[in-house]
């Protein structure tokens, strides 16, 4: 499957991210297929550099966007929908958390 996703550059401390298509199965510092934009994150949104016409190519030729860069489309307004929380907590941490909540009160 087809994944457009982040890939981090930049020095320590001194992130910059390449927005990637690439096979879902590779690591994300291996070669791309292809580089439709780049994030400053610590710049303002605006700044954020996105080649549109390819990424709505690749949208449509059916590649899925991680949670980040979906929520990035949407507010640049590539995408419509709404955005995904990027935590995702486990059975056990769920677990955990309801025993806590049902101390509380009790």
């Amino acid at each position: 499957m087809t994944t457009i996703r982040l890939s981090r550059t930049g020095k320590r401390k001194q992130p910059y991210y390449r927005i990637v298509v690439q096979d879902g199965t590779k690591d994300p510092w291996s070669p791309a297929i292809e580089i439709i934009g780049n994030l400053d994150p610590r710049a303002d949104r605006k700044d954020t550099v996105v080649n549109k016409e390819r990424a709505e190519y690749w949208l449509s030729v059916g590649a899925q966007p991680s949670a980040t860069v979906k929520n990035l489309f949407i507010d640049l307004g590539l995408m419509k929908g709404k955005k995904e929380n990027k935590i995702t907590i486990t059975k056990a941490r769920a677990k955990t958390i309801a025993d806590k909540k049902a101390k509380a009160t009790a």
